[in-house]
């Protein structure tokens, strides 16, 4: 199998074809020789060897093609070799509910989870991830996949006007998550849930009891202060103003640490906290790292050596050639010795 490091290298053989195609339709000039007698044929070329001139324009025409060849950095597939990919499959659920536009955390909850989010991804080597999104009802947002740029780019068009249907159901969260899963091997499938812990349902620590005891492992990651903050309107509807309640009294939102933390005991997993500190997301990927790995599959690849350096060799034997390659006759010399009788 052949392949090229820098295969737009190759269109400059287009020019060549130009200029040859230019070269041929100047050099029909010199046809007009031709029809001029041998003796005057004889008088111009006497002592220029026109099969040398040939030979000297083909091998740098040769010089050039094997040179642009070679920049090209051809590679030749030498052997098949299997590769192994180690890893877990790790599905995030995240909290999309109108109480993650909170700003107790900067520059507010849902961007602070991205934020880390994707710094995890950027450190996965071999895993397997996939993201739900959940409010008030949950949906597989991104499948299981090991093309983290995707991962990335989907995880950047999160915002928390997804899902119309509002509050926080865990319940939903994690049985979405669960689903999502492709196989049976629980113990290599960890399912992580980012929220800020409001409007709990009581079923979520029961449901990754289950998902524990089967061997899944569940984190939980809350987002907020226990403070807490109001929950500014949706700044598309053109209004400055923060949400109220039926009364018309401001809401509050704070994160719910008690119902996090029994869901992650429960699940056999860890808490963890996305503050206002750098680098959050590092107890989560140290507890991922931790994990025992499995082999997810096997991708088999030729194996390439680059073969330029020949190119360029033969190349510049060419040129070196086609250089010294004189274009004179070499002249006969008449013997000019004595007949003895």
């Amino acid at each position: 199998m052949v392949d090229f490091s820098y295969p737009l290298v190759l269109l400059f053989y287009f020019f060549v074809l130009i200029a040859t195609i230019y070269s041929f339709l100047k050099n029909e000039k010199r046809l007009i020789f031709s029809s001029t007698n041998t003796k005057v044929r004889k008088n111009l070329f006497k002592r220029i060897d026109i099969k040398r001139i040939i030979l000297k324009d083909r091998l740098v025409f040769l010089s050039l093609v094997l040179m642009i060849f070679a920049a090209s950095g051809p590679k030749i597939g030498t052997r098949i070799a299997p590769i192994e990919r180690t890893g877990i499959d790790l599905v995030f659920a995240i909290d999309v509910s109108s109480s993650m536009k909170a700003e107790d955390v900067k520059p507010s909850r849902i961007q602070k989870a991205k934020f880390e989010i994707s710094q995890i991804i950027n450190r996965l080597k071999g895993d397997r991830v996939a993201i739900i999104v959940f409010a008030g009802s949950s949906h597989l947002y991104l499948p299981l996949t090991t093309d983290y740029d995707a991962a990335l780019l989907f995880l950047d068009k999160i915002d928390t006007n997804m899902i119309p249907t509002q509050g926080t159901s865990l319940s939903s969260a994690l049985n979405t998550g669960i689903n999502s899963f492709i196989d049976d091997e629980a113990k290599y499938k960890v399912l992580t849930l980012i929220t800020d812990g409001e409007d709990h349902e009581g079923m979520a620590i029961d449901i990754a009891r289950e998902a524990n005891s089967k061997g899944m492992t569940i984190h939980t990651v809350s987002v907020g202060t226990v403070e807490g903050a109001l929950i500014p309107e949706d700044p598309l509807k053109g209004v400055n103003e923060f949400k109220r309640d039926k009364n018309g009294k401001l809401i509050t939102t704070s994160i719910n640490e008690s119902i996090l933390k029994e869901i992650a005991q429960a699940g056999g997993g860890k808490y963890i906290k996305f503050e206002n500190k750098p680098s959050n997301y590092s107890d989560l990927i140290n507890a991922i790292d931790s994990m025992e790995k499995r082999k997810i599959d096997v991708e088999i690849f030729s194996e390439y050596q680059d073969y330029y350096q020949i190119f360029t060799m033969l190349s510049l034997i060419c040129l070196f050639l086609g250089t010294i390659l004189g274009d004179k006759k070499i002249p006969s010399q008449n013997w000019k010795g004595r007949y003895v009788n």
